[in-house]
């Protein structure tokens, strides 16, 4: 009997420590993928070391990026701050350019702790929502495909669209990256002649795949603008190259539909809160005239915009409460069993749910134009 029996001395250890890329996310440094692409690039030394994707690492360890030492402590908590950005065309989503470019962060507020991490990209011709976190675990869990988070768009195409290349899209395609679908296309008024505006929903987040889908069909993509990732939507509240910070429990719902618990904000100052209140207060507020920005025109029919989500049996939910941009699922209709996590709510920025939340018209979420876009 004794045969089966293993000493404890003679079983195999756990690995010691974490993996680099986790720990480094945590603090913020950037994402996992992030994390993992300088790793790749020998960006990213350990006790003098070049690292490797999987080294472990604990507190006793030096790390040093691009040759700068990163400070830890032993007790140190996830900060995770959220903020939400228009993007107007001719940014791009990296913190330097060779080339001068202006670009997403050059707007935006400086941190206490951390960096802003973006969560995915957009082209620089490409306008819209995106979002930006302190917290590189948030960050990563977004952007990873296994929590499904759908990227809706706003499309203007020039081209004669018919039935049958509808049905390809969403059917799926090949490109030359592999095979990618829309899970959901709605037309939305505000096209003439060979212009038309869609509404259309990927489940990823590849280089340039919305343009590829429609160029695949002989199309070409006149205009495009993000409007949804996930649970958070951009409205007309929020103009062209402004930003808003989210609030607790706006982060709080945004981390539960990734499986995150709720993490406390930092504690600011009267001094450092009435900053960022007047910094925000001044992003908001509506573009001036020699301002080269385009302000976000609401649509005419959100119930026509928004697409229906490509799920039969979601229900309606119920509109966020006064003065919240927080929409709430109810429990029955949590995530209809496709994403890891059970049990996420909603989050809508914006104030105003749209025809995928509520069932009725929203208001006014930004998408297609009421009319013929100029240009």
């Amino acid at each position: 009997m004794n045969e089966h029996v293993i000493d404890a001395a003679d079983a195999p250890l756990p690995p010691a420590g974490e993996k680099l890329q986790k720990v480094l996310a945590r603090i913020g440094v950037g994402s996992r993928r992030d994390v993992e692409a300088w790793i790749g690039e020998g960006r990213i030394k350990v006790n003098g070391k070049v690292a490797t994707l999987g080294l472990r690492v604990d507190l006793h360890d030096a790390i040093t990026v691009d040759g700068k030492l990163i400070k830890r402590e032993e007790a140190a908590e996830t900060v995770r701050r959220v903020i939400i950005y228009n993007k107007p065309d001719g940014e791009i989503c990296t913190r330097d350019d060779p080339e001068g470019r202006p670009t997403v962060f050059d707007r935006l507020p400086r941190p206490r702790e951390g960096r802003w991490i973006n969560i995915g990209r957009l082209d620089i011709n490409t306008t819209g929502l995106l979002m930006f976190t302190t917290d590189g675990e948030l960050a990563n869990r977004l952007m990873h495909p296994s929590y499904e988070m759908d990227r809706e768009y706003a499309v203007r195409v020039r081209g004669e669209v018919d039935d049958d290349m509808i049905a390809r899209l969403k059917e799926g395609v090949v490109l030359e990256d592999g095979p990618a679908k829309f899970t959901d296309i709605q037309e939305a008024p505000g096209g003439e002649g060979f212009n038309h505006w869609y509404h259309c929903v990927v489940m990823e987040g590849r280089n340039r795949e919305v343009r590829r889908l429609w160029e695949s069909q002989g199309l070409v993509v006149s205009r495009l603008k993000r409007v949804r990732f996930g649970p958070v939507f951009l409205n007309s509240d929020l103009p062209m190259g402004r930003w808003r910070e989210l609030g607790q429990h706006e982060v709080d719902i945004l981390a539960a539909e990734v499986g995150l618990a709720s993490v406390a904000m930092p504690v600011q100052t009267a001094k450092a809160k009435d900053k960022l209140e007047r910094m925000q207060r001044k992003s908001a507020r509506p573009l001036g005239r020699n301002e080269r920005v385009r302000q976000v025109r609401p649509a005419a029919d959100a119930d026509e915009r928004a697409p229906r989500a490509a799920r039969e049996e979601q229900r309606p939910r119920p509109a966020p409460a006064r003065g919240s941009v927080v929409a709430e699922r109810p429990s029955e209709v949590r995530g209809n069993g496709r994403r890891p996590s059970e049990g996420k709510p909603s989050a809508a920025p914006g104030g105003k749910p749209s025809s995928r939340q509520s069932g009725k018209p929203s208001g006014k979420p930004a998408g297609a134009p009421k009319g013929p876009a100029k240009r």
